[in-house]
């Protein structure tokens, strides 16, 4: 489990393409203390594995549905990614809950600076935005977001104070840029029960 509070960024630094996978090797701006083998570390919002730790980085191994539904398949050497070790039984929620499955890709249709801060309009995933609320949580590239605004034919609008555009690769996207989509988890429940009552 992740709280979508991005703790470091980091660079894909190679990528091997197998058959069937596609192996990133991170690296890390601030790697963290207390890294191992096997456990789950968020980049940019998908809950991946690490397969191997190294100097001043780390690599995983990116499979099947998870190379369709994430944005992990359109990485270049030098693509700046978010990352958040998996929280701990404990620890501060300083986000919201955050799955690290990712829902599906979506674009940024446009930013527009507003003062201080930047207000970005995404186009989600359908099943996505239906189970999204105004002023509810979202996920996007791993950052917990609020929605400002929801928007017609999928949109939703988010405002990103100069922290968050500064400290993840939001503030990198162009119009047009894919980014992973992860719907708030309270919103997925409630709509499967409601669904199943309706039938």
């Amino acid at each position: 489990m992740f709280s979508g509070i991005v703790e470091s960024t980091g660079r894909i630094h190679d990528i091997v393409d197998g058959a069937t996978t596609r192996r990133l090797h991170v690296e890390a701006e601030a790697r963290g203390a207390g890294l191992a083998l096997g456990q789950s570390v968020a980049v940019d919002g998908a809950c991946l594995t690490i397969t191997e730790l190294h100097d001043g980085g780390f690599s995983v191994d990116v499979i099947g549905t998870t190379l369709a539904r994430t944005i992990a398949g359109s990485y270049v050497e030098g693509s700046r990614v978010n990352l958040e070790r998996a929280r701990t039984l404990g620890d501060r929620l300083d986000g919201h809950l955050v799955q690290g499955h990712v829902d599906g890709i979506g674009h940024l249709i446009q930013i527009v600076k507003s003062g201080e801060f930047w207000l970005m309009d995404f186009a989600l995933p359908l099943d996505v935005h239906a189970q999204t609320i105004g002023r509810g949580s979202i996920t996007l590239n791993g950052v917990s977001l609020t929605v400002s605004e929801l928007l017609p034919e999928s949109g939703v609008r988010i405002g990103v104070i100069p922290f968050t555009h500064e400290h993840t690769n939001l503030g990198d996207l162009l119009p047009g840029s894919v980014v992973n989509v992860e719907g708030d988890l309270i919103g997925k429940y409630v709509g499967r029960i409601l669904a199943h009552r309706a039938e």
